[in-house]
């Protein structure tokens, strides 16, 4: 299976998403990441590099921009935002069926966006990080149950 990670730019938390859940080393799972607004070539935030580094997770990323070899790669897109997820479906109406908010997809009774870290201090960072480590177990327990 091909998981595509969005936020906004593809420098907070679509990165530090991929980077989780690729820690986990689940057989068949392959994972990305984009931005709606994001360029090519791009660092991850510096914060979120430390945060990731902190917690041991390997990491290597060069933000990417949405385009629709992605759309097609990915069986399943995980946006941060209700936002991100209307962006997509407006660009890309085929992909609907499977473009899901994060929160939405692994607890579906509590379909809120993931906190964003944008401009904010080093805790900011490791506040979304704990959001999104809890995020990504349910995610493997939901992919395992499949």
């Amino acid at each position: 299976m091909n998981i595509l990670f969005v936020c906004t730019g593809n420098t907070c938390r679509s990165p530090m998403a991929e980077a989780i859940l690729k820690a986990r080393n689940i057989e068949n799972i392959n994972v990305r990441s984009a931005g709606i607004y994001a360029m090519d070539g791009g660092e991850m935030s510096r914060y979120g590099q430390m945060v990731l580094e902190k917690e041991s997770i390997p990491f290597t990323h060069e933000s990417a921009a949405m385009k629709e070899s992605l759309i097609d790669w990915a069986d399943l897109v995980l946006t941060m935002t209700a936002s991100h997820k209307q962006s997509i479906i407006y660009a890309f109406p085929q992909a609907i069926s499977k473009v899901y908010m994060y929160k939405e997809y692994v607890t579906p009774k509590s379909p809120y966006d993931v906190s964003d870290p944008y401009g904010g201090d080093l805790r900011t960072y490791e506040r979304t990080f704990q959001e999104l480590q809890t995020l990504t177990d349910e995610l493997v327990k939901k992919l395992q149950e499949d």
